[in-house]
């Protein structure tokens, strides 16, 4: 993650106390909606499943140097795929009036503006839009830098609290778009000898996850999707939708 030069003139605080009574207050919520806590649960028990988190069990919480991501849900009954969205909340202040994303950089601006993804898509004969998979969670975060992104959970409001680690770049963090952005970037010029069209679309054809591109005719079509899909493949990523 990419950290302001000040970060070393500056403390974090005491972030378990805050994350403790949020984690108190999502567990009233949990309680009233079954629903949402049984989404919740699974959600969490996934991300831990996929090694995207790791339990910590010997964190210092007396003299603790990193940062607790409080986290909510949001809860969309009508989504087709994702019927509840974990989000992390990177801008809750500590102690002493930080946040984790009070000093982090946001990264400058690598893909083109979705005006000109637009245009180009609609010029194409054949056309097709996709999305990456989970593509925050593919991307791993130096191990050095997880102690900034640990959540407490635990699976009952009278349960023991448990420490985790979030080891991927983490959605509700300044830096994440670039950080995933970037990476895409990197793995389309790493690849772009094997993968040369898809290198071109991953550079130019992506607004974030979200790929918006086509071809002239069938065959460049079909030869395109192939190509786009084994490259991502190169990165641990798959496209769906």
């Amino acid at each position: 993650m990419p950290f302001k030069p000040e970060i070393e003139k500056i403390s974090l605080g005491d972030s378990y106390q805050m994350a403790s009574k949020r984690l108190n207050n999502l567990w009233k919520r949990l309680n009233r909606d079954p629903t949402m806590k049984l989404l919740y649960s699974e959600f969490l028990r996934e991300y831990k499943n996929l090694n995207h988190m790791e339990e910590i069990t010997n964190c210092n919480l007396s003299n603790d140097d990193g940062y607790f991501l409080p986290h909510l849900g949001v809860l969309r009954p009508s989504s087709i795929t994702t019927k509840l969205r974990v989000v992390f909340d990177a801008s809750a202040k500590t102690t002493t009036g930080y946040s984790l994303n009070d000093l982090l950089c946001a990264g400058g601006v690598l893909q083109d503006d979705l005006f000109s993804i637009l245009t180009r898509f609609r010029k194409h004969q054949h056309a097709f839009t996709a999305d990456i998979s989970k593509m925050f969670r593919q991307i791993e975060i130096n191990p050095s830098q997880r102690k900034y992104q640990k959540i407490l959970w635990k699976e009952g409001p009278e349960e023991n609290v448990k420490v985790f680690a979030l080891k991927t770049v983490t959605y509700g963090t300044t830096s994440a778009p670039f950080l995933s952005t970037r990476t895409l970037q990197q793995l389309a010029k790493d690849e772009r000898e094997n993968f040369p069209i898809a290198s071109k679309v991953l550079l130019e054809d992506f607004y974030m996850d979200d790929c918006l591109s086509g071809a002239s005719d069938i065959n460049q079509f079909m030869a395109l999707k192939k190509e786009l899909g084994e490259l991502l493949l190169r990165g641990g990523m798959t496209l769906h939708n």
